[in-house]
């Protein structure tokens, strides 16, 4: 079967002088949950960005693949993609408290997205709002959709964002860390609410996410980004059960394990930070951070296999201790 969204070798520059995803290739299976992973500044929501046609004035995207089911992207005009956009590919945003525009009623916002891809009248449109409201759990949707974004808390401005994406039945779901800034209870609701939803209507969902604890409990796949490239992609079991790259090893050793860690340890880290890649940089962008770093790091590192459906990037042997 093939895949819903295929990616290969993107890449995108900001006027010449940021490197933001270097060579990213991953594919979202229909109805999978496919995880993009790393720390803040490593290039996800760049991708997914790029994959939406939403980048930044002065972004440069390319690309040998980027096809949404037999779509071409890198072949569709601005138009051809505001077709699609919000149709049949849709996005929740990073952050709720600021996607919802405070100048119009949640009603407005949702009832937007419905009229101009179905052509539905006002009333068809607010009654799908309402619908769906309600389908993701919010408690008297009609009167919601006359309320205002700052009106309603973190949470309820997540479904409805969630709600939103929905509006028109779409084939892929990208979701860009959409439990930020909530509170762990609900966190856990919204992440329940996601797996219910892709259940019920079969989407195919990439999820950003930092949390490997979220990528533990909701991903088929995993893809781990560092610097604006992929070092390592397999299984979600396969990636927890034998981590391969340094980068995958530190981040899971940040993670207390209840019984296995002592209250009085220190957690672990990461030392550093992610460094800003130029357009031309070489090598692993991973080496100044790593303690296993050798000369030969400085050189171009391509993906190779750990096993089969499992790569990284990475010099050391895939059996390193």
């Amino acid at each position: 079967m093939s895949p819903v969204l295929e990616v290969a070798n993107l890449r995108v520059d900001f006027s010449g002088r940021t490197a933001a995803v270097r060579g990213v290739s991953l594919k979202v299976q229909r109805g999978e949950t496919h995880c993009l992973v790393g720390e803040s500044g490593c290039g996800k929501s760049v991708s997914a960005l790029a994959v939406m046609g939403l980048l930044a004035r002065g972004a440069v995207r390319d690309a040998d693949v980027l096809r949404f089911q037999d779509t071409d992207l890198t072949r569709l005009s601005e138009r051809g993609m505001a077709r699609l956009r919000g149709d049949k590919m849709a996005m929740i945003f990073q952050e709720p408290m600021t996607s919802l525009n405070p100048a119009y009623t949640i009603g407005s916002q949702m009832a937007e997205v419905y009229e101009r891809h179905r052509g539905a009248g006002r009333r068809a449109a607010l009654d799908r709002a309402a619908e769906l409201l309600g389908r993701v759990g919010i408690t008297a949707p009609g009167m919601r959709l006359a309320q205002f974004p700052h009106q309603l808390s973190g949470g309820l401005r997540q479904r409805v964002m969630i709600a939103m994406a929905l509006m028109c039945d779409p084939e892929l779901l990208i979701a860009d860390e959409p439990t930020t800034a909530l509170d762990v209870t609900v966190q856990a609701q919204i992440l329940r609410l996601l797996q219910t939803l892709q259940r019920e209507l079969g989407l195919s969902l990439l999820l950003i996410t930092h949390d490997l604890g979220i990528v533990a409990r909701m991903a088929n796949q995993v893809s781990v980004m560092y610097a604006g490239e992929l070092v390592e992609s397999a299984t979600a079991e396969a990636l927890f059960a034998a981590p391969t790259h340094p980068y995958t090893r530190g981040l899971l050793a940040c993670i207390p394990i209840p019984g296995t860690v002592r209250r009085d340890e220190p957690l672990g880290s990461i030392p550093g930070t992610v460094p800003r890649i130029s357009p031309g940089f070489a090598g692993c962008g991973f080496r100044d951070r790593c303690t296993h770093a050798l000369p030969a790091c400085a050189q171009t590192v391509a993906l190779r296999s750990a096993a089969p459906g499992h790569a990284y990037r990475c010099v050391l042997p895939a059996e390193w201790t």
